[in-house]
């Protein structure tokens, strides 16, 4: 027993293990949604040339509004978003965070709707935050009139959709997404309806976006990330576009100061190069739906996906063929309900890679 003294930890804190996926040292990483293409020659020789710049002035703060990097984010966007619509954090889990400082807290409710992204009631915990969850269909669509009813019923602050969703894939239909918000919008203390579209770019095709709502929906906010499509994960940049009065509360809950120049640097270089480093994006839905089709024709049930992952099952034991592929050196993603996987998208090679090896792990599970 540690002989250190009993800290002043939060009760809801105590034992809590700290979010993450595994880290394993394999030949081929399919667990965390990262894109497996890194940028080009070029887009390195840009950033590195923006850094350089950006170190030049590092003995002062950054610009704390970012301008630079608003502008060419609202550019991206289109759909009429200005740059006093757009706000960017460090990675879109700083972005939730900030959102819910600013609307969540003490005696206020964050609702979402299960299976979903395992870190939004950790947002919840971290403000202080109520959370209540929802739970989607058997084909983890999601039934708007009941969505409407859970939010009429629980008067949330703060709704959280993610769309596509992680884990499962699965957009929304941008009535459903309409309609719960004029449902938050209309409750005694109006709530934030925030749209996640971190794959945004991997939807298929005629899958629309909810920036198209924007201007209609002044209670909406559409967060998007650069760690996905942009190959951009170790750059850190999440963001959102949102009427200017939610973007001018995220002012006053952010940190001073909270991008660092460096991070500016990288984004807005990278955002100079969107159409070269969205150039995969097509490989990877190609890849993505011939994965569907396969792991289909292996027998398994499939979640339609508008994302860069799949969500395969049902295994009476996930945890058992999760182990077999580690041991084929293929690492994924045990995650979603029980008896589900998930598994990114990677490049032709590793995707084959996962196919031999799950081949291999299903007929040692059949033994």
């Amino acid at each position: 027993m540690s002989d250190a003294p009993r800290l002043p930890l939060r009760e809801e804190l105590r034992g809590i293990e700290p979010y993450g996926a595994p880290q394993l040292d394999l030949p081929v990483l399919l667990n965390v949604n990262e894109n497996p293409y890194p940028p080009s020659e070029a887009v390195v020789a840009d950033v590195v040339a923006a850094v350089a710049e950006a170190t030049r002035g590092l003995n002062r703060y950054p610009d704390r509004e970012f301008t630079r990097l608003r502008e060419a984010l609202a550019g991206y966007l289109g759909h009429g978003v200005t740059p006093e619509q757009v706000w960017a954090a460090n990675g879109s889990n700083e972005v939730m965070l900030h959102l819910l400082q600013a609307f969540g807290g003490p005696g206020r409710t964050a609702v979402s709707f299960a299976p979903t992204y395992s870190m939004y009631p950790e947002y919840a915990r971290d403000t202080v935050t109520g959370w209540v969850t929802g739970h989607r269909e058997t084909d983890f669509t999601l039934d708007g009139a009941a969505a409407v009813a859970l939010v009429k019923e629980v008067q949330p602050s703060v709704v959280l959709l993610p769309s596509p969703n992680n884990p499962t894939g699965t957009a929304l239909p941008l009535d459903t997404v309409a309609e719960i918000a004029a449902a938050a919008a209309v409750n005694p203390e109006p709530g934030v309806v925030v749209v996640d579209e971190a794959y945004a770019e991997f939807r298929r095709e005629g899958t629309p976006s909810a920036l198209e709502l924007l201007p209609t929906t002044p209670n909406l906010a559409v967060s998007r990330t650069m760690s996905k499509a942009f190959a951009l994960a170790g750059g850190r940049l999440g963001y959102l576009a949102a009427a200017t009065g939610i973007c001018d509360a995220l002012r006053v809950v952010r940190l001073p100061y909270h991008l660092s120049a460096v991070t500016q640097a990288v984004a807005t270089a990278a955002l100079a190069h969107a159409d070269e480093l969205l150039a995969r994006v097509d490989d990877l839905r190609r890849e993505r739906d011939e994965t569907v089709t396969w792991l289909r024709a292996q027998g398994l049930e499939v979640a339609d996906s508008d994302a860069n992952f799949v969500l395969f099952g049902r295994f009476e034991d996930r945890h058992a063929i999760w182990e077999d592929l580690v041991q084929h050196g293929v690492l994924i993603r045990e995650t979603g309900p029980d008896g589900w996987l998930r598994v990114s998208i990677g490049t032709p090679v590793e995707m084959t890679a996962f196919r031999t090896a799950l081949v291999q792990a299903l007929e040692n599970g059949k033994a």
